[in-house]
């Protein structure tokens, strides 16, 4: 009797606890937890004024070249500077042996002389003849004769001018001079060298570095882009400031002085497909010099209403289109393909999808490739908003991967 009370008491102890996890699971079934929102963090986009610049590499050049050679044929007496120094126009640079010019001119001026000392007598005896030849004292022949005479005296005295003058240029000539101020490299000959004159190989070359070009190539494609741009009114130009340069040299430290733009080339490239634009910067303390790499910061015009987008903000499909992932007011996650031009700094400059007021989720990249249009999101404090006080410009690179 008492083992069948007690089987009784275990039996209803059994059934009491299978059923309350009976109950239990049942409850758990009908009541599943509510899903848990994902918290984004995002950006309201809002239109700003950006200067752009593009970022372009390019060579330097002399200012002004000029390649020194003899003007006369002689022998090199004396080199008189000295080789990667600082010249002045005017400047002696050689002396070439000046006795053979020197005795030249005297020469010429020697028979110019002679000449002058005939031409009193025979202008007398020309002009005796004219008055006799009324009186028919004399033929006409001798008067022809004597007026003929005096003619090809005259001519003589011009002709020995005219050598005499050769001669002094020549004589001067034996002084080399530097036709421009600037820095001249290394002598080609030395002290006792035979030159001649207008010989192929130069003696130097003055190079001109104060102030010097900037030569960088641009792309067609760039020039027709910036075109379509500011007929669409995207972009204008922004007055006189709108010509000058920047420049960043080889260790990417920013060059102090800034240079102007002065032209674009009118011929393109067949090469390269490409323009050349001509810069000029000043270079008091000679740190440019010529065939430099460098990276010239140009101006291409000012968006009064640019969009910007940050990049971590920023995801392409399987196609490679980029989109961006929204919120709207209702916390519904939204996608809009985007058009992208260029980077600037770590974000991008969008050019279609994005309006102002548009809040742009910019959590991880992991967060937002889980995230699916129609989803619910609850949006933290954004922790900064796109406008504000934009950089002076912006530079950039156009974006080769950007649709």
């Amino acid at each position: 009797m008492h083992f069948d009370r007690t089987a009784n008491t275990f039996q209803s102890v059994l059934f009491v606890l299978l059923s309350s996890g009976l109950v239990l699971a049942g409850c758990s079934r009908q009541a599943p937890p509510p899903p848990r929102v994902p918290q984004v963090s995002v950006v309201t986009i809002q239109p700003q004024k950006i200067t752009l610049t593009s970022q372009l590499p390019g060579r330097t050049s002399a200012y002004r070249i000029a390649e020194i050679r003899p003007q006369v044929s002689g022998l090199i007496l004396k080199r008189l500077f000295t080789e990667g120094s600082e010249v002045k126009a005017g400047q002696v640079l050689y002396e070439i042996d000046p006795a053979p010019f020197q005795a030249t001119l005297d020469n010429a001026r020697a028979a110019l002389r002679r000449a002058e000392a005939n031409l009193p007598s025979i202008s007398a005896r020309a002009q005796r003849f004219k008055e006799l030849l009324a009186d028919k004292a004399v033929s006409q022949q001798d008067y022809d004769d004597a007026a003929g005479a005096q003619e090809q005296i005259e001519a003589d005295i011009a002709s020995w001018k005219a050598q005499v003058e050769t001669a002094r240029i020549n004589l001067a000539y034996t002084k080399v001079t530097a036709p421009i101020s600037g820095r001249i490299g290394r002598s080609s000959v030395t002290d006792g060298a035979v030159v001649t004159a207008y010989q192929p190989v130069s003696l130097s070359t003055i190079q001109q570095l104060d102030p010097i070009y900037v030569d960088v190539p641009q792309s067609t494609s760039d020039l027709l882009r910036l075109r379509r741009r500011m007929e669409d009114g995207h972009l204008n130009r922004d007055g006189g400031d709108q010509n000058k340069v920047s420049l960043v040299l080889e260790d990417n430290s920013s060059y102090p002085q800034e240079g102007t733009l002065q032209f674009r080339d009118v011929s393109v490239d067949p090469t390269t497909g490409s323009v050349i634009l001509r810069m000029v910067f000043p270079n008091p303390k000679g740190v440019l010099l010529p065939e430099m790499f460098v990276r010239a910061l140009v101006k291409e015009g000012v968006n009064e209403q640019a969009i910007l987008v940050p990049q971590q903000g920023v995801l392409r499909n399987p196609k490679g289109e980029p989109y961006a992932m929204v919120v709207d007011g209702a916390g519904k996650v939204d996608m809009k393909m985007l058009t992208l031009e260029r980077e600037i700094g770590d974000k991008w400059l969008v050019t279609a999808g994005l309006a102002a007021g548009d809040r742009v989720i910019v959590e991880g990249v992991q967060v937002l490739q889980m995230l699916r249009p129609g989803a619910s999101v609850t949006v933290k404090a954004e922790p900064f908003k796109e406008g504000g006080s934009p950089p002076p410009a912006a530079v950039s690179q156009p974006a080769t991967a950007a649709k």
